[in-house]
C-alpha cells in the first residue's frame, strides 16, 4: 500500500485510473473474451466519503467484516450475513491493514498515520489499546502457535513482532528493504514476508525472530500482495510494478510460475472451497484464477470500477467482497460466482 495523498492528489490520481480502467476493461474483454465469472448480489452504501479504502478481514464467526477506510482514519464494520454496516470504529490514523483474529475476539488494525497497531476489542468495536510499530505498518499475520502478531513496516524496513496476549511489542526484525505483505506458514511454521525494494521473499523463525532465509525472485517488481495457499503448498506473490503473479512452490521452495495480470496488483483472497484466487489491482482490474495441484489458469480479467483493488471471501458461502468508489460514495459489491 502507497503514502496516502492528500485530497486533491487522490482526485487527479482518480481521474487518472478512471481512464485506465475504461482502457483496462476494452482491453481486457478482448483479451479475455468473458465477463468476470461473478454476479453482483447487492451494492451497498458505506459510510463517509468516496475516499480510498485498504485491506478487509472478515470473522467467520461474528460475520464482520472489517474495513480500512483509510483516507476517514477510521475502521467500517459489515455484517456479511444482513448485507449491513452495523458500526465504525474512528481515530485510527490513517488505518491501513486489518486483521480479525475470531480466537482472541480481537482486531488489529495498523494506523500509519501514527506508526501504531490499534487493538480492538469486537464485541464493543471500541479501541482498547495502542502498540508501537515501525515506520509505515501495514499487513500483518498471526502465528497462532506462537500467540504473536507480526506487522509488515513498510518503509522502515522491519516486522514489528507483537505479543498478542500482552498487547506488547516483543521484537523488531530487520529486513533490508521496503516490506510487503506477511503472512505464516503454518507447516514450516515460519513466518514469510515479501520484500519489495530487493525481490526477496524471506524467512523469518518465529522461535527465534530471525531471519533464516531469502528466497529471490525473478521478473517481479516490487512484491507487495502475498497469499498461502495451504492445501497446494504455494504461496502467490503480487508483484506490483510489473504486473506479474509468481507462484512460490512452499514445498521445494523455488518460484515455478508467473501470469500477467491486471496493472497494480494488490490484494489477493482465495477461496478455498471452490480454489479460485481473486487478485485486485489498483487499476480497478479484478483477475480471477483457478488453482491446481501444479499451477494457476487464469479464467478471466476484467475492469470492474474504482478503488477495487481490495477483495474478502467468505469461506462458507463463497461470497467475494469489493469496496468500491462512486460519485454517488463508497459502496460494497456483494459478489457470488457463477
Amino acid at each position: 500500500m502507497r503514502q496516502p495523498f492528500s485530497r486533491a492528489a487522490w482526485t487527479r490520481l482518480s481521474a487518472a485510473v478512471a481512464i485506465v480502467g475504461i482502457l483496462t476493461c476494452c482491453r481486457d474483454r478482448l483479451a479475455a473474451g468473458s465477463p468476470l465469472p461473478l454476479k453482483t448480489l447487492a451494492t451497498i452504501l458505506l459510510p463517509g466519503a468516496a475516499s480510498r479504502f485498504d485491506y478487509e478481514s472478515l470473522d467467520p464467526k461474528t460475520h464482520l467484516l472489517f474495513l480500512a477506510h483509510l483516507a476517514a482514519s477510521e475502521v467500517v464494520v459489515f455484517n456479511v450475513k444482513t448485507n449491513r454496516v452495523v458500526g465504525t470504529i474512528p481515530d485510527v490514523a490513517h488505518v491501513h491493514g486489518v486483521l480479525a483474529l475470531a480466537q482472541l475476539g480481537k482486531v488489529f488494525a495498523t494506523a500509519t498515520g501514527t506508526n501504531e497497531v490499534a487493538v480492538i476489542d469486537e464485541h464493543t468495536l471500541t479501541v482498547v489499546a495502542r502498540i508501537p510499530a515501525g515506520v509505515y505498518p501495514d499487513g500483518m499475520a498471526y502465528d497462532a502457535a506462537d500467540k504473536k502478531l507480526y506487522v509488515s513496516d513498510e518503509h522502515g524496513g522491519t516486522d514489528t513482532v507483537i505479543d498478542t496476549t500482552t498487547n506488547k511489542r516483543i521484537a523488531t526484525i530487520a529486513l533490508g528493504g521496503d516490506v510487503g505483505n506477511t503472512q505464516y506458514d503454518s507447516e514450516s511454521r515460519r513466518i514469510l514476508v515479501n520484500v519489495q525494494t530487493r525481490a526477496d521473499l524471506v524467512a523469518i523463525d518465529p522461535a527465534e525472530d530471525a531471519v533464516v532465509a531469502r528466497y529471490p525472485l525473478s521478473d517481479c517488481a516490487s512484491n507487495h500482495g502475498l497469499y498461502l495457499d495451504a492445501s497446494h503448498r504455494k504461496a502467490y506473490i503480487a508483484c506490483e510494478d510489473n504486473a506479474k503473479l509468481v507462484v512460490f512452490d512452499l514445498a521445494s521452495l523455488k518460484q515455478t510460475q508467473t501470469i500477467a495480470i491486471g496493472a497494480g496488483p494488490d490484494v489477493l483472497a482465495y477461496d478455498e472451497g471452490r480454489a479460485r484466487l481473486y487478485v485486485a489491482a489498483e487499476s480497478g482490474t479484478v483477475s480471477v484464477l483457478s488453482a491446481g495441484a501444479n499451477d494457476l489458469h487464469k479464467l478471466s480479467e476484467a475492469f470492474l470500477g474504482m478503488n477495487a483493488h481490495i477483495v474478502a471471501v467468505d469461506q462458507v458461502t463463497h461470497r467475494v467482497y469489493f469496496p468500491v468508489l462512486t460519485d454517488a460514495g463508497p459502496k460494497m459489491l456483494v459478489m457470488q460466482p457463477n
